[in-house]
């Protein structure tokens, strides 16, 4: 067995495989502390994403029920994306990981 075959059996090899795609957890970190929020909003606040790979990631986050996406038919379309039950543990996670990297920051200035 490789080395990355038995990484992909590892759970937590795979969510860690998860959430290091790119722009994954600056979007889980807005959705996070943000709440629910537009796609538009959200594509604003996570500077330098285009369209198409905020799409992407948002659709992979869905896929894995970390996310949910609400549309309302309306002219123009709302699409609000927010935490599901998943996505919820891991914004706890991304708390403590939040307080570290402050902490660390303060140290390193």
């Amino acid at each position: 067995m490789s080395l990355s075959a038995e990484h992909m059996e590892c759970p937590s090899g795979q969510l860690l495989n998860l959430l290091a795609g790119p722009w994954t957890l600056s979007i889980l970190w807005l959705l996070s502390n943000n709440g629910p929020t537009r796609f538009g909003e959200l594509r604003r606040k996570v500077d330098g994403i285009s369209a198409k790979v905020l799409t992407e990631r948002l659709r992979m986050l869905e896929e894995e029920d970390i996310i949910y996406r609400d549309y309302k038919p309306t002219i123009p379309p709302q699409v609000t994306y927010g935490l599901a039950e998943r996505g919820e543990d891991l914004a706890q996670v991304l708390a403590l990981i939040d307080k570290i990297a402050q902490k660390w920051q303060k140290v390193s200035s």
